[in-house]
């Protein structure tokens, strides 16, 4: 039952993952879809780097409002929500500075629970809110399911840009969310199950777990 849980869970939300990906947006090419004709990069990166911060400040909010909203539900089963959403925000804030640094615009312009300009995130997160609410597991494989998510688009934005600042900041967010996901899967093998990869390969997953 609990297998056919995480399927379900991952078969669902796969496609909205998928589709707010700054290269699925892109239709091939790192840009958000739009991006272009909606904001101006700042002079010292290019339209590529620019969105891809923008994007990444929307996801760390994204990382924290579910985990905040899981807290709600299973706060009282776990930690770990509560735990991670803390770092979730700073996280957020990190990519903040970097727009600052770099003159680019936050499109972070309400900060409540759940509020995203990028409507694909917006989406993204009403579907993992909901499928964490139907139990504590799936609430569980949602947060594992993000972690794993926030690495790939790390290590995508990682290989667009050469800016030393961002590098590193992005860097720091993918030691974060390696931890992230041990501690989910920690919590997850306590529940008595074994944990299997759904966004990244399953010996990436395994070295990050036996790190």
């Amino acid at each position: 039952m609990i297998m056919k849980a995480k399927l379900m869970i991952t078969g669902t939300l796969f496609g909205s993952i998928l589709a707010c990906s700054p290269m699925v947006l892109a239709g091939g090419s790192a840009t958000l879809k739009g991006s272009s004709n909606q904001n101006v990069a700042s002079t010292d990166l290019s339209s590529v780097e620019a969105d891809d911060l923008r994007f990444m400040r929307e996801e760390e909010k994204l990382a924290r409002d579910v985990y905040l909203t899981m807290d709600e539900y299973w706060g009282k089963q776990t930690r770990v929500f509560a735990n991670i959403a803390e770092s979730e925000q700073s996280h957020t804030s990190t990519v903040n500075y970097i727009l600052d640094k770099f003159d680019v615009e936050d499109p972070v312009t309400n900060d409540s629970i759940g509020v995203f300009t990028n409507q694909d995130l917006q989406t993204l997160y009403n579907n993992l809110t909901d499928s964490g609410k139907q139990s504590f597991i799936s609430a569980l494989y949602v947060g594992a399911l993000i972690e794993e998510k926030d690495m790939k688009d790390i290590l995508a934005a990682i290989n667009r840009t050469d800016e030393r600042a961002i590098i590193i900041a992005y860097s720091n967010l993918l030691d974060g969310s390696k931890s992230h996901l041990r501690a989910f899967v920690n919590v997850i093998e306590s529940e008595g199950m074994v944990y299997e990869a759904q966004i990244l390969d399953a010996e990436e997953v395994e070295l990050i777990l036996n790190d």
